[in-house]
């Protein structure tokens, strides 16, 4: 089985991590009950998209 030939260093190896890191998830205030939605989704809480009831709340 093939062995490395040399140690990789450690900024050779964080650079090839450096892309490999989660984002924040973006967050927007629901305009109808201000609860954080993310964008272009359904809110859970009040059950509004665009201004009209598109799901039935949850009680």
């Amino acid at each position: 089985m093939p062995t490395p030939k040399k140690r990789t260093s450690r900024s050779r190896r964080d650079m090839r991590r450096s892309h490999d890191f989660l984002e924040r998830v973006t967050t927007v205030n629901c305009p109808n009950c201000q609860s954080l939605v993310k964008p272009h989704h359904v809110c859970a809480s009040c059950g509004y998209y665009k201004g009209k009831e598109v799901v039935a709340a949850k009680a």
